[in-house]
C-alpha cells in the first residue's frame, strides 16, 4: 500500500434538509489557485490520521469538530513531481451551526452551500464522490447504525 501523505476532510453544519458543506478557495500563491475543495492536508511525520484531520481543521478553518467520522474510504492520486502515489483517508466533521470560520493564507475566502450546490462548486470529482458517500452515511447529522464504527473523534 501506498503511504498515506494526505487527508481529506468534509465539513458539515446542520442537518438533514438544512445540511450545508464548507467549500475552500485556493488562494492565489498557492498550489492550485482558484480551486474550491474541502479541508486537505498532509500527515505529518509521527501523526495519526485523524490527528491530522483535526490540526487541519483547526489550521486552515479555525474550527473545531464536535465529532469528527470515518466515512470508510480512501482516495488515491498521483504525484508526477515525486512518482508517488499518495494514499488519502476520507473524513467528515459537524461543527457548530454558528461556528466562525477564520481561513489561514491558504485560501482566500469560503462558501456553506447546499450539497446540491457544493457538488457543482468543487473542483476535484473525488470531493464529489467522498460528498455523495458522506451524506448517504452521515447526512442527518450521525451515522445511525453504524455510528459505533464510523465516529473516530471525539473517540
Amino acid at each position: 500500500m501506498s503511504p498515506v501523505l494526505f487527508v481529506d476532510l468534509y465539513v458539515f453544519r446542520g442537518r438533514a434538509e438544512s445540511l450545508e458543506v464548507l467549500l475552500l478557495r485556493r488562494a492565489r500563491g498557492q498550489a492550485r489557485p482558484g480551486s474550491w475543495e474541502a479541508v486537505h492536508g498532509r500527515v505529518e511525520d509521527g501523526e495519526s490520521v485523524v490527528a491530522a484531520a483535526v490540526r487541519e481543521l483547526l489550521e486552515e478553518t479555525g474550527c473545531h469538530a464536535r465529532v469528527i467520522y470515518n466515512l470508510s474510504r480512501v482516495e488515491q492520486f498521483y504525484l508526477h513531481a515525486t512518482a508517488q502515489l499518495a494514499t488519502v483517508p476520507v473524513f467528515a466533521a459537524f461543527v457548530a451551526d454558528d461556528t466562525v470560520v477564520q481561513l489561514s493564507a491558504e485560501h482566500d475566502t469560503h462558501l456553506w452551500l447546499s450539497p446540491a450546490d457544493a457538488r457543482e462548486r468543487f473542483s476535484w470529482p473525488r470531493a464529489v464522490r467522498a460528498l455523495d458517500d458522506a451524506l448517504r452515511l452521515i447526512g442527518d447529522g450521525h451515522a445511525s447504525v453504524l455510528e459505533d464504527v464510523l465516529r473516530v473523534h471525539p473517540a
